[in-house]
């Protein structure tokens, strides 16, 4: 594509930082990683940060560090990737699958709460394309009902809410760094917690269950685990790109207000709300409008790379009513589904090739 969706920040620098790791021969995770985790721990202000191969199994994790057994119910957003769900269902919990507001995107407070039964053990919310959840309203529902909340913040780098950075607001939170992602190390996902018995299960569990041991000859394994590290190399590329987060999320807020300013004037076009009070990472620039499916063929063919948002969870064979219960009608998740368009964003995008894709998303409106 002439202007693609996403480019990662690879520089120079990153790549000298992946040739160091490859001459050093220490390949699997180590330092590197260990750098990366304490760049994430630094930035969020959480306690602490354990680097593993995808938000995916990241979520995964955290709920069987709070103990997710068969049969309990965790809420999850319906308009989200699968992988919000699926985790909740590979555990053999019951996903609670609710509407989002159509206004943010966001999953909807009062769907949630009403989903709410004695069987309800946690909730997922997900921060969807760097929108900040209102953890005002979460706090009310978390505190008034007992529950954990593990946010799937796999876009969120970088948002926050009432000046606290995301990751250092849910019980657990997971962040993805997939190339989509503009902190990425191909594939990977972090975690965040303030809870050190959490993080500690955590650590040890994507260490197949290691215990704590200086040298190998003393090494015990205290509970039953798995391989989920994150290795030197990949976390490499996302350490040099964590130096420059601050001037990475700040081209992305203004690529987007151009955008907002250039799309403003067009009654055919509307934009997702951002939380009050929070600021937006903008992983993605998502806009809504009709004929969404005809636009994206139509800006394909002249090399504008545009994509969907993301999936109404409900509609999908996978998680049908027999594979979780669908709380109330999704007609919020319905719409964004079917009208949620997002437009090219990377680093070196220039306001000449922006103004190019709303001029010719303009001509096919």
């Amino acid at each position: 594509m002439k202007i693609p969706l996403i480019k990662p920040y690879i520089t120079q620098e990153v790549k000298d930082k992946v040739l160091e790791v490859l001459d050093s021969g220490m390949l699997t995770e180590g330092s590197v990683t260990h750098e990366l985790e304490h760049a994430f721990k630094e930035y969020t202000g959480a306690e602490y940060a354990i680097a593993v191969t995808s938000c995916t199994t990241g979520l995964e994790i955290a709920l069987r560090a709070i103990g997710i057994k068969p049969g309990d119910e965790v809420i999850v957003p319906d308009y989200t990737y699968p992988a919000t769900a699926s985790v909740v269902a590979i555990l053999g919990a019951v996903p609670v699958i609710v509407d989002v507001d159509k206004s943010t995107m966001l999953i909807d407070f009062d769907k949630l709460e009403k989903a709410i039964t004695n069987k309800t053990k946690a909730i997922i919310p997900v921060s969807i394309f760097g929108n900040p959840l209102d953890y005002t309203k979460l706090n009310e529902i978390k505190s008034k009902y007992n529950l954990i909340i593990i946010e799937d913040s796999a876009c969120s780098i970088g948002s926050s809410f009432n000046g606290v950075k995301t990751g250092n607001l849910a019980d657990i939170s997971v962040f993805s760094l997939h190339p989509r992602k503009f902190i990425t190390t191909g594939e990977g996902g972090m975690i965040t917690t303030n809870n050190v018995a959490w993080a500690e299960w955590m650590n040890s569990y994507k260490h197949f269950g290691i215990g704590k041991a200086v040298d190998r000859l003393e090494t015990t394994f205290e509970i039953i685990g798995t391989n989920y590290k994150l290795s030197n190399v990949q976390a490499a590329i996302g350490l040099v790109q964590m130096k420059y987060i601050d001037k990475l999320l700040n081209k992305r807020i203004e690529l987007s207000n151009n955008y907002i300013s250039l799309l403003k004037d067009n009654p055919k076009v509307s934009i997702p709300v951002t939380t009050a009070t929070g600021v937006h990472s903008r992983q993605s620039f998502c806009i809504y409008v009709d004929n969404r499916d005809d636009i994206i063929k139509k800006m394909r063919a002249i090399e504008i790379e545009v994509q969907i948002g993301t999936y109404s969870l409900h509609i999908q064979p996978a998680y049908n009513a027999e594979a979780c219960v669908h709380a109330g009608s999704m007609e919020g998740s319905l719409y964004a589904f079917n009208h949620c368009l997002t437009l090219p964003l990377y680093d070196d995008l220039t306001f000449e090739l922006q103004k190019r894709v709303v001029d010719e998303l303009f001509k096919i409106l």
